[in-house]
């Protein structure tokens, strides 16, 4: 189980979170942006949330913490295996910056 540190209650409001005594994310809420960074500050940005409120949360903790945690568990996951997870099954296409060919493709696509 992921554990929380407080180590900021407001402005910013931040974690450390732990895995046994190993440091594994730095969740910090500040200025209305929401992140948390593996293993530490300045690791790898794992979730990011813009939620209602400003330095700290307000009814939305919960909510955030979960995905917050959630997000460390997955990067220990692919940290550990070192296999990157199936990627999403999504259709794209890389086009030039021609906006008469993004408009053609909205027209037939229905965007």
């Amino acid at each position: 189980m992921i554990n929380l540190m407080l180590t900021c209650s407001a402005y910013p409001e931040q974690y450390d979170a732990f895995l046994n005594k190993e440091l594994v994310g730095y969740l910090r809420m500040r200025h209305g942006s929401f992140s948390v960074e593996c293993p530490d500050i300045g690791g790898d940005c794992v979730y990011k949330a813009f939620p209602k409120c400003d330095g700290s949360f307000d009814d939305e903790r919960d909510y955030h913490l979960r995905f917050a945690v959630k997000a460390i568990e997955d990067w220990l996951i692919i940290r550990r295996t070192e296999d990157l997870p199936p990627p999403p099954n999504v259709e794209f296409r890389i086009i030039n910056k021609d906006w008469a060919e993004i408009e053609d493709i909205n027209q037939s696509t229905g965007f």
